[in-house]
């Protein structure tokens, strides 16, 4: 269900800042911070009702950043994160008729996972891109590896998200199954609703700096 070019994009970006935001006028400042820093995906949570219009303005007024949905939910969300312009969506969990709907609209997804059994429903469905979720809680890295290795040879890919900390991100990056890692360190919401974008440049930019580091 992900298309060749936005999972090589995923895969380069290596970080994804997963955002929960509370006023759509900061979706630009907080793109142009982040680009600044060097990250080029955003997951813009639908936590929020400000989520869907901050989308939109990402995906119309910052072309250089890849813009995706998460915590979609529903049928309807998949609709309306495509017709806002989301390169990709994500979610918490596998359901397969979040999954057809995505595939209605040709809306690249990858479903949330935590066990063999996810993971076996999200390939019925033609997912290889995966979330990881709670990746932390469930058990890190350690969890991960058990539990993609049965699976490596389909060429099933993760993005690890929950609970992780900067301090973790170089162990997730070192697994060959994972194509990015998600974090909310890299934009917290008190520092979005504060407009402190030099801070969010300067996470952005530590977590490129792991990042390269692991893809050399």
């Amino acid at each position: 269900m992900f298309a060749e070019e936005t999972r090589n994009r995923l895969s380069a970006a290596g970080v994804v800042p997963v955002v929960v935001i509370n006023d759509a006028a900061n979706a630009v400042p907080l793109a142009h911070a982040l680009l600044a820093g060097g990250v080029k995906v955003i997951e813009l949570t639908l936590r929020t009702a400000a989520g869907l219009d901050a989308i939109k303005a990402i995906a119309s007024e910052v072309p250089d950043m890849l813009v995706g949905a998460g915590t979609v939910l529903s049928p309807e969300q998949v609709r309306e994160v495509k017709a806002a312009g989301a390169a990709f969506a994500v979610a918490p969990g596998t359901n397969r008729t979040i999954l057809a709907a995505a595939q209605e609209v040709d809306l690249p997804f990858a479903p949330g996972v935590m066990t063999p059994s996810d993971i076996e429903t999200a390939l019925s469905m033609g997912c290889r891109m995966l979330k990881f979720f709670p990746a932390e809680s469930a058990g890190g890295v350690t969890h991960l590896k058990a539990m993609a290795a049965p699976y490596g040879h389909l060429g099933v890919k993760f993005m690890p998200t929950g609970g992780i900390k900067a301090a973790q991100l170089a162990d997730y990056l070192a697994v060959p199954t994972v194509a990015a890692v998600g974090g909310s360190w890299l934009a917290t919401g008190a520092q979005i609703d504060a407009g402190q974008w030099d801070t969010i440049t300067a996470q952005s930019a530590a977590a490129m700096e792991i990042v390269n580091a692991a893809q050399d």
